[in-house]
């Protein structure tokens, strides 16, 4: 079995003094020089160093393919749609979530130019920052709307790449759509509040009340914070009580609001007719419990 030839060992000022033996040494074997003692450098022959080069060279060829492979695996499974154009604005490639949005094949996208894909982009802002891209590698993140389709939200990014550019793209017209019923059900609240004459509370799922408006507490007559972890059924005459509890159920069991009328006892011991409608509240996975609206039927018909 071949084992490796130990090299021989000389100090820089001897090698320097005796170059020409020691270039002729390394033909045999590598001749280490040393500095102080140190292993420092190394003299090879010329064959050995290329030998030496080409394997280092396929090294980092092998290396550079893996991780070329590794990259282009990474993209094909990216959710988000990815599309990489050259510097002349044509499509070089896709991935299959980019095929998928843009409704058409791979094959059929590869050597288009960008416009012919997406015909929107040429009257778009994202047509400004691609040539900021290209030309400056300039990045860009930003939401537009109508890029692809009406009332269609996407979250665009340009990143710069060694071809030309990367044009990732996320639809978020859900989000867009969760951020607007935010908006419309915060303005609900207001009209409410300005109203005046509906009270509202927000009970969990074990009927507990979270919070409740000005207008319920006043009805009632006690102190916001008295109410809260107070069962709303507790602030209904004992009478009406089984009735507002057999709604709530209905209301988490078929997610439909229910409307009953009931009456409120006040801290006097008065009871007030009123009006009750149940909403749930739903969350990403179950429900969060519900909202009351409470009208005095003396005030609404």
């Amino acid at each position: 079995m071949a084992t490796a030839q130990e090299p021989q060992r000389v100090s820089a000022a001897d090698f320097i003094r005796g170059f020409a033996n020691w270039r002729l040494q390394s033909a045999r074997k590598p001749v280490v020089v040393t500095h102080h003692g140190k292993d420092a450098h190394v003299l090879i022959s010329l064959d050995d160093y290329r030998r030496l080069d080409g394997k280092m060279a396929r090294d980092v060829a092998a290396a550079s393919d893996l991780l070329q492979a590794s990259l282009a695996g990474l993209v094909e499974s990216v959710r988000d749609a990815v599309i990489l154009i050259d510097r002349q604005r044509r499509i070089v490639a896709v991935n299959p979530a980019a095929s998928d949005m843009l409704e058409m094949p791979a094959a059929s996208l590869i050597g288009e130019a960008l416009i012919a894909a997406l015909p929107s982009l040429g009257d778009s802002l994202v047509s400004h920052h691609i040539t900021r891209l290209l030309g400056h590698r300039e990045r860009f993140s930003g939401d537009l709307p109508g890029l692809l389709r009406p009332r269609q939200w996407l979250h665009v990014d340009l990143v710069p790449a060694p071809v030309g550019g990367a044009i990732m793209l996320r639809d978020i017209s859900e989000a867009m759509e969760d951020v607007a019923a935010g908006g419309m059900r915060a303005a609900m609240l207001n009209a409410i509040e300005s109203d005046g004459g509906i009270g509202h509370a927000r009970i969990s799922v074990r009927e507990t009340v979270e919070s409740a408006n000005m207008m319920l507490t006043a009805l009632v007559g006690v102190d916001p914070a008295a109410i809260r972890r107070v069962r709303f059924s507790a602030l209904l005459a004992v009478g009406q009580r089984a009735a507002f509890v057999e709604a709530l159920e209905s209301v988490f069991r078929s997610g439909d609001p229910a409307r009953l009328a009931s009456q409120m006892v006040t801290r006097d011991g008065s009871a007030v007719d009123v009006n009750l409608t149940i909403a749930e509240v739903r969350g990403p996975y179950a429900s969060e419990g519900a909202v009351v609206l409470v009208t005095r039927l003396q005030d609404r018909p």
